[in-house]
């Protein structure tokens, strides 16, 4: 499928947390939105997604964009614009950058147009125009990346130019994930086989194919470092985790033996977390056996030296990554008959659980230690913990309805 893009060039890339005070240097005055400063009841949800370091979230409405802090919970800001909502609102970390793409019914920037918004000068400072509507926008510090059903499309920040075209089989999800160390420039998004995930390590110039499932991906995302990645499939019963250099599949856990659709996975920042939502309602929270040494990625970014670990091509080069101790999820004690029960005794079940409406799409993430932030496209915003020795059932300790409306899926 063939693209075709423009942009407004200039545009200086951010360094670092905090609004910027000026970004200037676009080639051609782009139209800025009339703000719609009325109350309107009638306010509809069309997406919600985490930032960066899942300190924050944005959340696409039917009249513009609202940005939430989650620890503590409060709205930052709002923009409601009369032009109409945006479907995908991607932000940068906690800076005044956002990626915007509009619904279906906003007059002024349709469904194939990537906006690049400064929220600081309330303006537009770059556009990508598609022939296709996109799927998904992501960005770091030093690129852009735009996801249309069939291509992913990787750009320089700095000037906006096109540095790699990726071809995918159907995506319409717009499944594609970014590392974010400064130094770790990594994308992981489906290939063109089914249940293939392409990684693109870009400051290797190195390209690893992995077959991860069976089925096509339903569901993906790296460590900050992007040396891990953690992959559903459409049949939604495994969660697999694979080192990005080599393809090696690191463990595999088991959310459930009937079908369900996963919607979010997160990896805790010292990796000994995983979480999972799904349509079935229930948050589940497994424990790795991954053991990343070093320094928090989520803490220092500027020395993520493990890809040494990765160097050899031996099955002990391994060894640094897998705990010699025994998974707290249940299940593995069945592991030494793996020839006679059915696989899902040999799997590895959830450690902890939380349990929400079914039929309601949730977006899951790790906050403090040992506890899980969760927001939903009911409005709905949750904060839970989970006991780190024990398991079992999660205990709510924070309940908000950030946005009383009824869900609109797009």
């Amino acid at each position: 499928m063939t693209s075709a893009v423009s942009t407004s060039r200039g545009i200086l890339p951010p360094t670092g947390f905090g609004v910027y005070d000026s970004m200037g240097g676009v080639s051609a005055p782009l139209v800025q939105p009339e703000l719609d400063c009325g109350e309107n009841n009638e306010t509809e949800l069309y997406s919600v997604s985490w930032n960066q370091d899942y300190g924050c979230f944005a959340a696409g409405t039917s009249r513009g964009f609202r940005i939430y802090n989650c620890n503590p919970f409060k709205e930052t800001f709002r923009r409601d614009l009369k032009s109409g909502g945006f479907k995908i609102v991607e932000m940068l970390f906690r800076c005044n950058i956002l990626g915007l793409v509009g619904s279906k019914s906003n007059t002024q920037y349709p469904p194939n147009k990537v906006i690049i918004w400064d929220d600081h000068q309330s303006r537009c400072i770059g556009e990508f125009s598609f022939r296709s509507e996109v799927r998904a926008v992501k960005l770091r510090r030093d690129r852009v990346v735009v996801v249309l059903e069939h291509k992913i499309y990787v750009y320089n920040f700095m000037d906006l130019k096109l540095l790699h075209q990726i071809e995918t089989l159907a995506n319409p999800r717009g499944l594609c994930c970014l590392s974010h160390h400064l130094n770790a420039s990594v994308l992981a998004c489906p290939g063109q086989r089914r249940g293939q995930v392409r990684i693109e390590h870009f400051g290797l110039n190195m390209t690893k194919l992995i077959n991860a499932h069976d089925s096509k991906i339903s569901c993906l995302t790296l460590t900050m470092d992007g040396l891990l990645l953690a992959t559903a499939s459409m049949r939604g019963t495994l969660i697999r985790i694979f080192n990005t250099m080599d393809g090696t599949r690191l463990q595999e856990v088991r959310r459930g033996v009937d079908k369900a659709d996963i919607r979010s996975i997160a990896l805790s920042p010292n990796v000994q977390w995983l979480a999972v939502s799904s349509d079935k309602g229930t948050i589940h929270i497994f424990s790795l056996r991954v053991r990343v040494g070093g320094q928090d990625p989520s803490t220092d970014p500027t020395v993520p030296k493990r890809p040494a670990l990765f160097t050899q091509n031996s099955s002990n080069s391994l060894d640094p990554l897998i705990s010699t101790s025994t998974s707290a999820n249940p299940g593995s004690s069945f592991s030494f008959m793996k020839g006679v029960l059915p696989k899902y005794f040999s799997s590895e079940w959830s450690f902890a659980q939380f349990h929400l409406p079914e039929c309601t799409q949730f977006i899951a993430s790790f906050d403090s230690q040992n506890s899980v932030i969760i927001a939903g496209m009911d409005g709905s915003f949750y904060r839970c913990s989970f006991d780190p020795m024990n398991g079992g059932k999660m205990v709510q300790q924070e309940y908000i309805r950030f946005l009383k409306t009824e869900t609109k899926l797009q």
